[in-house]
């Protein structure tokens, strides 16, 4: 890392004004972490729902709508650093970003409620306990970036992830298609819910130096680069070794085949040496790599349910 940011103005070598743009704010390659959760829950609950289409289709379009709003609310934070970020711009501009970011805002809140609704929904399907469930999910969806609590810049981001994200909302998944929840369920959402926080941690490690420079508490910032870096290392072993430990208990005889997820490993890894301005792919080949390993799980659970 050889690139250092020691004034604001360094910022603008690698941000701009579209990442406020709705697309960009919506963070479209993120949505694989509620739709890998999710449906994990739904195919490991799969046989024990008499009629599981309707239910599985509501679940993942209310995933997908609870993430959105998620990263949509994610940088409402950020209206009060639009003049320190953007200096160079006119009054004007900075005005038209700060009402993306409000616009966007809204349209968060818009979808976590069509979310929620979805929710209700569910709950008349499947049971009252979805309730505290999804009560717990949306209370997490606030606290994560919004003050007071802003999980994010308490240095919590990647646990609250891991909790809500991962290990949450694949029970969540399951206790719609099952009624129920299962300790097994939990053991078999480790390795993706880790995959989750890895995704906050490489989200984190990208802005690391930007981050550090407007004061942001993250856990890369409190711990430092190298120590996070390293930490995302051990994490990813974990994630691989742990599908072996499932696979020896014999709790999931077929999720051996996530490990044909490796090869999506070397680029992230490579790209935690590299400089600031070149490290922007981590995030999403972090994405890339929850995707494959989930998708691998979710297929070695069918086959082995099949035969």
């Amino acid at each position: 890392m050889t690139e250092t940011f020691d004034s604001p103005s360094a910022f603008h070598r690698i941000w701009s004004v579209d990442k406020y743009r709705f697309r960009a704010a919506l963070r479209p390659f993120s949505l694989v972490v509620g739709v890998m959760s999710c449906s994990l829950g739904l195919v490991l609950g799969w046989q024990s729902a008499a009629s599981p289409w309707l239910p599985a289709l509501l679940a993942l379009l209310a995933s997908v709508l609870l993430q959105s709003g998620v990263n949509l609310i994610n940088d409402y934070g950020d209206r009060d650093l639009v003049s320190e970020r953007f200096g160079h711009l006119s009054l004007a501009q900075q005005q038209q970003i700060s009402a993306s970011i409000r616009l966007n805002f809204n349209y968060g809140l818009v979808a976590i409620l069509l979310g929620v609704l979805l929710g209700l929904w569910l709950v008349w399907l499947s049971g009252p306990l979805l309730i505290w469930i999804g009560l717990v999910g949306v209370i997490g969806v606030f606290c994560y970036s919004q003050p007071p609590v802003d999980f994010k810049r308490r240095g919590l981001g990647a646990l609250a992830v891991f909790l809500l994200m991962g290990l949450l909302m694949v029970q969540g998944g399951y206790y719609v298609m099952a009624g129920q929840l299962s300790l097994d369920v939990l053991w078999l959402s480790l390795p993706l819910s880790l995959l989750v926080a890895l995704l906050l941690l490489a989200n984190e490690l990208r802005d690391f130096e930007l981050d550090r420079l407007e004061g942001q508490r993250t856990l890369t910032v409190r711990l430092g680069y190298q120590r996070v870096s390293q930490l995302y290392r051990l994490l990813l072993l974990t994630v691989f070794a742990l599908p072996l430990l499932l696979w020896w208990q014999g709790l999931a005889p077929g999720i051996w085949l996530t490990l044909l997820a490796l090869p999506l490993i070397t680029h992230p890894l490579q790209l935690l040496q590299a400089d600031a301005a070149a490290r922007k792919p981590l995030t999403p080949l972090t994405g890339r790599l929850l995707a494959g390993f989930g998708l691998l799980q979710v297929i070695g659970h069918l086959v082995f349910a099949v035969s």
